[in-house]
């Protein structure tokens, strides 16, 4: 994949998480994270025991399988075969069942139902912004009445623009070092980040690409889909968001 991050591909991300990239993320994050985040959804969003949850994207599965192991039927969605691939080796070695399937978020599979959708991990955005309405509008007709999503958005530009810096620091983790560039497209207001992995002689080069949106404007898009009200925090402890906030919790109920 180029590394021109004046000219990314509009489905960068259909060959960007390959295992280098992956394997940095499953370990830069750490459970007590995962776990405060599944709190939120449970007690805010209001789950239920048993209750059904499609996560899209779900990567590795982080989401998927802290969801599986409270007794949640799940159902996780993701682009990369390596990840789904790793997800369904960790359900097998707890003896979960997660139902994965390879799927784009760009074409959501025809008949999903759910009581409640995540889309978790900072995903939100990868899109163009007519395919970021249309998963709203595919993820409102996938979720039952009086259901709800969760969408946590980090590129949100209450968040993101102030602070925003060319060149973030390398970052380690797993054993992968990884080096960020960011650029700013404001024409059509993209985030750019060309990123550099590395793990002993492996090298991965890849650009990403994510929509930046105003708060008022995400929540916008969940109501053109449909969702009757909306919630907005800063974080899992159900801080509100503001001006500043590191990142956009945001409750879309159907």
């Amino acid at each position: 994949m180029s590394s021109d991050s004046a000219h990314p591909s509009a489905s960068w991300y259909a060959d960007f998480f390959t295992e280098l990239p992956n394997a940095f993320w499953r370990a830069a994050v750490p459970p007590e994270t995962t776990k405060a985040e599944i709190d939120f959804v449970i007690r805010v969003g209001g789950l239920r025991p048993g209750a059904r949850v499609l996560d899209v994207p779900c990567g590795s599965g982080r989401h998927s399988l802290a969801l599986a192991r409270r007794g949640y039927h799940v159902t996780g969605l993701d682009i990369s075969a390596e990840a789904l691939a790793f997800a369904g080796r960790a359900a097998a070695a707890e003896r979960l069942t997660l139902d994965l399937r390879e799927a784009d978020m760009h074409h959501l599979p025809a008949r999903l139902t759910a009581d409640a959708a995540v889309c978790m991990g900072n995903s939100f955005g990868y899109l163009g912004h007519d395919a970021n309405r249309a998963l709203f509008a595919g993820l409102y007709a996938a979720i039952v009445p009086g259901g709800f999503l969760v969408v946590d958005y980090g590129a949100v530009a209450e968040a993101l623009l102030p602070q925003l810096e060319e060149d973030d620091l390398p970052m380690s983790a797993g054993g992968v070092t990884v080096e960020a560039s960011n650029s700013y497209d404001a024409l059509n207001g993209r985030l750019l980040t060309s990123f550099t992995f590395r793990r002993g002689e492996e090298e991965h080069h890849g650009t990403s690409v994510q929509h930046v949106y105003t708060a008022a404007e995400t929540a916008r898009m969940a109501r053109d889909a449909g969702f009757a009200h909306i919630e907005m925090y800063a974080d899992p402890d159900g801080t509100p968001f503001g001006l500043g906030s590191s990142r956009l919790l945001l409750i879309a109920r159907r």
